[in-house]
């Protein structure tokens, strides 16, 4: 960001000495070519999403994490699933592409509607009462805002690929019931409340087998696709652990059916 700041501290110089008189179209365009390249690129920015996204897709998979959110799962049923996997990762890079672009191309243009209006603003012969580095600080607001998004975007985004790489696996190995896990406890986490109203709830998947077979019921708290999931709202870190076995659910959520199928 060097080349942008000091061509624009020199233009806020400029005019503030001497007006910006009939050269605000060169120096916006100017100050347009120097953050385009100082701005990281989308194809970039692209780049790096892809690397943070892999690598949390790969933390889902540690056999730590698994043996947690997964419990019943095998690792040949994980082995057998894995085209799945690349499948949502890939997914998850394409519908970032559109978002960094749009992110990127605003900052730009608020940075430079920012410069035209200030520079318009000022008297023709200058002023001496510009406060130089309050200008250039607020000019460039939107441009270090949006680094700061993009940290938090990745940190988001990540946490949404591991409840992404949860959802395949409950659905590809007959999860029949989810329980709900918040990190309201962790601090300085900005918890949601109906979040943590949901800690350690179970919620049924709708048309799960032992449904099917009448070996359990919904339960109290509904099916799991009646509520949010795991990381789906913004900057939301909750997680899942996922079941396929009836002898995990709690006592409420089985049938006389299924109690009799667990005592055989």
């Amino acid at each position: 960001m060097s080349e942008f700041t000091d061509l624009l501290t020199d233009y806020i110089r400029k005019i503030a000495d001497n007006g910006v008189g009939d050269g605000l179209g060169f120096m916006t365009g100017q100050l347009r070519l120097a953050l385009d390249r100082s701005v990281p690129s989308d194809a970039e920015q692209l780049e790096r999403v892809r690397k943070v996204l892999s690598a949390s897709m790969k933390k889902a998979l540690t056999p730590h994490r698994l043996g947690k959110a997964h419990p019943d799962v095998s690792a040949i049923t994980i082995q057998h699933i894995q085209p799945y996997f690349r499948t949502e990762l890939e997914r998850r890079i394409m519908a970032n592409a559109d978002l960094i672009k749009l992110n990127r191309s605003q900052a730009i243009d608020q940075t430079l509607q920012r410069f035209a209006g200030w520079a318009s603003s000022v008297p023709i012969k200058g002023s001496d009462a510009i406060d130089r580095r309050e200008v250039r600080s607020d000019i460039g607001k939107s441009v270090r805002q949006l680094d700061y998004e993009r940290r938090r975007r990745e940190i988001d985004q990540g946490h949404k690929m591991i409840a992404s790489i949860d959802a395949v696996i409950a659905m590809q190995s007959g999860a029949i019931a989810m329980r709900w896990h918040s990190n309201f406890r962790m601090a300085g986490y900005d918890y949601r409340e109906d979040h943590k109203e949901r800690d350690g709830k179970w919620y049924a998947i709708r048309g799960n087998w032992a449904l099917e077979d009448g070996l359990m019921v919904v339960g109290p708290n509904g099916y799991s696709d009646e509520i949010t999931q795991p990381a789906e709202e913004i900057y939301c870190q909750c997680s899942a652990v996922w079941s396929r076995n009836l002898r995990k659910l709690p006592p409420d959520m089985l049938t006389k059916k299924g109690e009799a199928y667990l005592a055989r």
